[in-house]
């Protein structure tokens, strides 16, 4: 069994080890796919994507003038890519940033197509750029080297970036997304410069230090976080449009490695309703049932909401990360009370950095680092992914 394909076997337990968590050697035996070392790696990952990138010539991609639009065409991962562009670029972008699994029926020469699979044989991918060759879109490959995506491209006189794959596609975020942004920049859509990307790299290092298995609970920030977490329904926020971004992002690695059912929105969408959550069966309801006095192997606590909210607060620059930086930080103040009020659980993750692509990085990078200890505390391998092996093959018959 292959376990980059999600063959391997499931097992696990349904309450969190919580000492496995402060036992280094512990962790090292159950982390089997060596996830903590893949997810430590991101930096340098967009090192070495950055440095294969600067290689390929992108300045024809801006030969025939503004596009239409710009088509992300990739799932999972991949997709998320195109959050990130869209963050970058800012709300004033001339174009719209499309996120597509495949090719949309509207596509024609005016567009452009960036095509992004990490393993370089995504159908999703391969027929998106198979169709923005046969209909004349500009089009820009991402994924593995020595694959399919690049010989499509090749075929098609397409720029492909090559981007090594590392391990799977989850921990693969920031190499996939850095030819994203390039193509990006040489459509006139991004500003973005080198030391942005040696900066975004030097917080993610700094945050694998300070998430290495080595750290205990009390100073490693994954490990608390995975402690917040732990049988609970996480509802993940975020305070403007990049924090909304790395809420997604949170929510898929939290998803995809430890199994959770984790929900993310941004603020302003939560104000519309969803923050009713806070009054419901896992939110104030449950909390206010809770008796802290009672024997936790009698009566378990019940499974209740755990709100994580990504601030902000928005750049002090023209192409600022958001419009509403003061009405984005004082809904996300709001929520931290109203959370209070009702006894449920909030934790809270603030921005850090100089551009947007550092400051999301600053957002989900503990996350990322979280979602594998909860699984391995759950006994859970985070590359085994049965359900979905079966459900392509149910799928497929």
């Amino acid at each position: 069994m292959n376990p980059l394909d999600g063959s391997a076997g499931v097992k696990g337990h349904r309450h969190i080890d919580e000492a496995l968590l402060d036992d280094a050697d512990g962790l090292a035996a159950a982390d089997s796919g060596k996830m903590l070392l893949a997810v430590a790696g991101a930096g340098a990952q967009l090192r070495e994507v950055a440095a294969l990138a600067s290689e390929i010539n992108l300045s024809g991609l801006a030969d025939e003038g503004r596009p239409r639009a710009v088509v992300i065409a990739g799932l999972g991962t991949a997709g998320r890519t195109g959050d990130v562009l869209s963050t970058v670029a800012g709300p004033r972008c001339p174009v719209p940033i499309i996120q597509h699994g495949g090719a949309p029926g509207w596509l024609s020469a005016s567009d452009v197509v960036i095509a992004i699979s990490a393993s370089g044989r995504s159908p999703e991918a391969l027929a998106a750029a198979d169709s923005a060759a046969r209909r004349g879109a500009r089009l820009v490959a991402v994924g593995a080297p020595d694959s399919e995506l690049q010989a499509m491209a090749e075929r098609a006189r397409a720029p492909f970036i090559p981007v090594p794959r590392r391990g799977p596609a989850m921990v693969s975020l920031w190499a996939l997304t850095v030819p994203v942004l390039l193509a990006g920049r040489a459509l006139g859509l991004v500003r973005i410069a080198e030391a942005d990307f040696a900066e975004t790299a030097a917080r993610l290092d700094a945050e694998a230090e300070r998430c290495r298995p080595a750290a205990e609970s009390f100073t490693n920030p994954a490990k608390s976080l995975a402690l917040d977490l732990a049988n609970s329904v996480p509802i993940v926020w975020g305070s403007s449009a990049l924090a909304a971004a790395g809420a997604r992002r949170v929510a898929d690695v939290l998803a995809a490695n430890a199994r959770y059912p984790a929900m993310a929105d941004s603020l302003m969408e939560a104000n519309r309703g969803r923050v009713g959550l806070l009054d419901g069966a896992f939110g104030g309801l449950a909390e206010g049932q809770r008796d802290i006095f009672a024997d936790p192997t009698d009566a378990p606590d019940p499974t209740r909401l755990r709100i994580v909210l990504l601030r902000d607060g928005g750049l002090d620059t023209e192409d600022g990360a958001s419009e509403t930086p003061a009405i984005d930080e004082r809904r996300a103040h709001a929520v931290e009370r109203l959370a209070e009020r009702r006894g449920v659980r909030c934790t809270v993750i603030r921005a850090e950095g100089g551009s947007p692509l550092e400051r999301l990085a600053s957002l989900v990078a503990v996350p990322d680092f979280a979602s594998i200890y909860l699984a391995l505390a759950h006994g859970l391998d985070p590359l085994a992914t049965p359900a979905v092996s079966e459900m392509k093959e149910l799928s497929a018959t």
